[in-house]
């Protein structure tokens, strides 16, 4: 439901796009990426099965975790609705609020 959030959807699409593009413009931070990629890949796989017994434990108990996080952000939601703005316009959004605020300061200080 995080992942859902405009806010944290378009913050994650920046950063993958600017990963991406690092990736691709420099040889060698890409082939650092690259094994750190695989290497994160090796462990999840390694985990996963370790994991998967304790999860199936504990399921009712996430279950009821998550549900109550789901509430929480819903409300979250409602309180800041910048989280439901991708980053971009929040960044317009906060450029023209101060924009604002220095030319009512010119103004004041002018009359």
């Amino acid at each position: 439901q995080v992942a859902n959030l405009t806010l944290v959807s378009s913050a994650c699409d920046i950063v993958s796009t600017a990963y991406a593009s690092t990736k691709e413009s420099h040889p060698y931070i890409r082939s650092v990426c690259d094994a750190a990629e695989k290497g994160v890949k090796n462990v999840t796989e390694a985990t996963a099965s370790c994991v998967q017994p304790v999860l199936t434990t504990l399921e009712p108990h996430v279950a009821a975790a998550s549900e109550y996080a789901s509430k929480g952000l819903d409300k979250l939601g409602e309180k800041l609705p910048y989280l439901q703005k991708p980053v971009e316009q929040i960044i317009s959004d906060t450029k023209e609020q101060i924009s604002s605020r220095v030319t009512d300061a010119k103004d004041a200080v002018s009359s």
